[in-house]
């Protein structure tokens, strides 16, 4: 946080000014004077500059509530703009503007708000011209238009604000939204703006997805895959990368790949790595996706390693690893994509670690980074097991031990996994096997069955430095069995 004020002066909160900081909520501020920048057609009043060609955002709220707004507004603007679509902005550009930051509203209350007077604006053009008589006729009409009354800049940059639950309406709209959204237009300016919203995509059955926004708790069911009865019950692995999902046959004479687009909301045959492969390490960063290790087609254990374009959907043949392995965990950290853990050539547990330098294009050896199996699992073959449950939290490395019930952090310094709370009460899986474990956004996701019921929980902890709490995210009826898991960031 700044402890001193910043930004434009007129756009800036004036809470910074007053010393209490910078939240989301000052950006909410500033867009809504930009608001009544679009309204007025005019830019607000700086010091030096108070001409009669600018407003003061005093002004601003003076006129809105005394209800003389159409003295300000542009008169193309007021022609155009119905009485609901005028009242719908102009209120949410007030609520903005409100001094206490707890009483302004959310980016994506403002977003629906527009979305909302654009609806009224839109029904009213198709009920005034009376020759719009179906949905083609209506793509036809608005084709080039987004939110008219305020460019398509603005348009672009409210949308990029909409929650991804909201992308599928959006789309329907008209022919130019559903190129924005289908186009991926909108996740590009959203990865510029920083503004990322993280999907859980889970199977508990071997024909089904499902995708959890942890922000509205809202489920939602994935298209059915168009695969044959093999790849459907074969165990198969799962990345998300960038708009994708992708998943991968188990079985590496098929050597089969499937991707789920969020643009299109559809499945279709994703693009092949270069060796078939099958119980490898895999993570993604961003638009970038790394494979390491598995097993090759006559089942011999790989060292090589893979980089995976979803832009241009194009796999690219990296150096090989320092060890084979197969059965392992990969996991991005501080821009370096890890391998942990595993199984080596003489079917042995493997405790190091090593991870791909991204800039250096080479692979670095971590000796005894990951424990082996503890006394009590000695009796279970290395195979049986699955890979280690691994994820990244603000660069900061968390295993989940099923045996031990635990979670564990790694210490950098001292090479060295530390104890640092126990997992949500679920029943006791087969092997460790029918879990998940995943860090989405700033939080560690787990997600299992309780004792006796065939219930799927999440839960959800944020490592902040507080006291360790697991929270309840969702329940769900279900196998209880988590085959596949991922966490898609855009």
């Amino acid at each position: 946080m700044f402890t001193i004020p910043c930004g434009t002066m007129g756009y800036v909160d004036p809470q910074i000014l007053y010393g209490c900081g910078i939240t989301q909520k000052s950006d909410v501020y500033s867009f809504g004077v930009v608001l009544f920048e679009v309204l007025f057609g005019k830019l607000v009043a700086v010091p030096g500059n108070l001409g009669d060609d600018r407003f003061t955002v005093q002004m601003a709220k003076k006129h809105y509530k005394e209800k003389t707004l159409h003295v300000m507004i542009v008169p193309e603007l007021a022609n155009e703009m119905t009485s609901d679509s005028l009242g719908t902005f102009s209120t949410i550009a007030y609520q903005c503007l409100k001094r206490r930051t707890k009483e302004r509203p959310t980016m994506s209350l403002v977003v629906e708000a527009l979305e909302k007077a654009l609806g009224y604006h839109l029904r009213t053009d198709i009920m005034s011209e009376g020759r719009l008589n179906n949905q083609e006729q209506v793509d036809q009409s608005h084709s080039s238009s987004l939110i008219s009354q305020i460019g398509r800049d603005l348009s672009i940059y409210c949308l990029s604000r909409c929650s991804r639950s909201d992308y599928g309406s959006i789309a329907s709209l008209n022919r130019t939204f559903r190129t924005l959204v289908r186009g991926g237009e909108l996740y590009k300016i959203r990865k510029l703006m920083g503004v990322t919203e993280h999907w859980v995509y889970i199977s508990c059955n071997p024909s089904e997805w499902e995708a959890f926004d942890p922000i509205r708790r809202r489920w939602m069911h994935l298209p059915p895959m168009n695969c044959n009865e093999g790849f459907t019950y074969s165990d198969k692995a799962s990345l998300a990368v960038g708009t994708q999902l992708l998943v991968f046959d188990g079985d590496i004479g098929r050597h089969e790949v499937y991707k789920y687009s969020i643009l299109t909301h559809s499945w279709s045959p994703g693009s092949k790595t270069n060796t078939p492969r099958c119980l490898f390490g895999s993570a993604s960063l961003g638009e970038i996706a790394i494979v390491a290790g598995g097993c090759g087609p006559s089942g011999n254990i790989l060292s090589s390693a893979e980089l995976y374009d979803s832009w241009s959907e194009t796999w690219v043949t990296l150096p090989n690893m320092n060890k084979p392995r197969k059965m392992c965990a990969g996991v991005f950290m501080e821009l370096k994509f890890f391998v942990i853990g595993g199984i080596g050539v003489d079917n042995n547990d493997l405790t190091c670690g090593e991870f791909y330098d991204l800039e250096k294009c080479s692979w670095n050896l971590i000796p005894n980074m990951f424990p082996s199996a503890g006394a009590g699992d000695q009796d279970a073959h290395a195979s049986a097991k699955p890979p280690p449950y691994l994820a990244a939290v603000k660069n900061e490395l968390y295993a989940a031990c099923f045996e031990e019930q635990e979670v564990r952090k790694y210490d950098k310094r001292r090479n060295l996994w530390v104890r640092v709370c126990g997992l949500p009460k679920i029943a006791h899986p087969m092997n460790g096997w029918g879990l998940g474990f995943q860090a989405c956004g700033d939080q560690l996701i787990f997600i299992g069955n309780p004792q006796g019921s065939y219930i799927t929980e999440l839960n959800s902890w944020v490592p902040d430095g507080s006291q360790p709490q697991w929270n309840l995210l969702a329940r769900k009826r279900s196998s209880g069995f988590v085959y596949n898991c991922a966490v898609m960031g855009c």
